[in-house]
């Protein structure tokens, strides 16, 4: 599962703020609407050469363009950017983004160990656990929000909508936090 999500203790909950994300590969082989297109251009920047290097060449600044267009109304400090960004840095940093960018569009293999997994994944299962998933109402990877997935949903769910664009835990956390505490009370 990509975007949002978090797994509360050892009995299991969900929080997700990308609704039922789990990624289906096959379908990312064909495009969605132009003005989502549009909107997933670093994703197919990362498929070239040309922009594995200018990720290693250029990470803080791409990363900064990307938080500000997924977030058009978050106003992050430069103390905030710096506290992420240090993860930039990380050796391994411009290859995983690469091969999971890749990945998805099919274009580069998973790791084989992970393939029933994969397999299993893409039968899109419904999410038996009690999960909160919730929108960020100006997140732009998300365009109308994700409350349609609702029947994906098979335990007890609650869906939200959120002053916030595409980084919903860091933008506004106390909200993060109350689904938390929320769907962890259901237990």
């Amino acid at each position: 599962m990509r975007g949002g999500g978090v797994m509360a203790g050892t009995n299991r909950r969900l929080v997700s703020y990308a609704g039922y994300d789990i990624i289906d590969v096959s379908a990312h082989r064909h495009p969605v609407s132009p003005s989502l297109e549009r909107v997933f251009w670093y994703q197919h920047l990362f498929q070239t050469g040309r922009g594995r290097e200018c990720l290693a060449e250029h990470r803080r600044e791409l990363c900064r363009l990307l938080w500000s267009e997924w977030s058009p109304a978050w106003d992050f400090d430069e103390a905030t950017f710096e506290r992420s960004a240090v993860s930039f840095d990380n050796p391994d940093f411009v290859d995983v983004v690469v091969h999971a960018y890749r990945h998805v569009f099919g274009l580069e293999a998973g790791d084989p160990l992970l393939q029933p997994l994969e397999d299993r994944l893409a039968q899109k299962p419904a999410i038996i656990v009690p999960a909160v998933t919730i929108d960020g109402a100006t997140d732009p990877l998300k365009p109308g929000g994700t409350e349609d997935h609702a029947g994906l949903f098979m335990g007890k769910h609650e869906h939200r909508v959120v002053a916030a664009g595409h980084n919903l835990p860091q933008e506004k956390p106390e909200q993060f936090a109350e689904a938390i505490v929320k769907v962890q009370g259901w237990l």
